[in-house]
């Protein structure tokens, strides 16, 4: 079997590090297993988030919703893409337009192969995270702002990631690439598997391999990381 997790709100409280008790837990339960780590954060922010033996013993880590891949604490493939002018700009004005009003700095984050924002930006303490987050799902405007984004490019795909951001990366490059590399059954953790999540393209994914190949699946769509605990008890 092959386990593919989710980090933010699977493995730890959205950019916080994972419960000290948990990380026992899956530390000793992932051993001999065939465990593959997917997030939209970059390396340093995964392992200040998930500790340094998680990331090295996973048997791959997808950063940048799989445009930077690595093997063994080792960077074995990239993407090139870049934050170019026109894209920007637009971000700019997403920026200059949100109805959320209180400003936090660090609104725009360049990732190896992917695009971060975030219009509370990425500076704001965690209760600002969850009063963003709780906004947000009431008005929906990081859902907007990547219709407005795959609207203007249709070369780009743009996704809801965490708490506060949405993430943007050329079409097509999405989580979804880990399944490159993996042959045989998959069991899913993550949270943002409905669409206009980030998880929700490898969800579709495995859903499509299993009816063409009647490949076995499982995904597990979680709440946070005591849903992970309480499945995994389990197996």
């Amino acid at each position: 079997m092959n386990y593919i997790f989710d980090i933010d709100g699977t493995l730890t409280p959205s950019r916080l590090k994972i419960d000290s008790e948990f990380e026992k837990f899956f530390l000793k339960w992932m051993k001999d297993k065939d465990v593959y780590l997917v997030t939209g954060s970059d390396k340093d922010k995964t392992i200040e988030q998930v500790g340094e033996k998680i990331w090295t013993k996973a048997k791959r880590v997808y950063q940048s919703c799989g445009n930077a891949v690595y093997e063994g604490g080792e960077l074995i493939r990239q993407s090139d893409f870049k934050l170019d002018t026109e894209l920007q700009r637009l971000l700019y004005t997403f920026l200059a337009t949100s109805d959320w009003k209180h400003k936090h700095g660090n609104h725009i984050e360049e990732r190896i192969g992917l695009v971060n924002f975030s219009s509370i930006g990425r500076d704001c303490d965690q209760s600002s995270r969850n009063a963003y987050y709780d906004w947000d799902k009431l008005q929906g405007e990081r859902e907007l702002f990547c219709k407005i984004v795959e609207d203007t490019f249709p070369d780009l795909e743009a996704s809801i990631g965490g708490q506060i951001s949405i993430d943007i990366y050329p079409k097509g490059q999405n989580k979804s690439q880990v399944l490159v590399d993996i042959n045989g059954p998959v069991t899913f953790f993550g949270d943002r598997c409905q669409p206009g999540g980030n998880d929700y393209p490898l969800v579709e994914r495995l859903g499509q391999l299993n009816e063409l190949y009647n490949l076995s699946v499982t995904v597990n769509e979680v709440n946070d990381y005591n849903d992970t605990w309480r499945i995994l008890k389990r197996k």
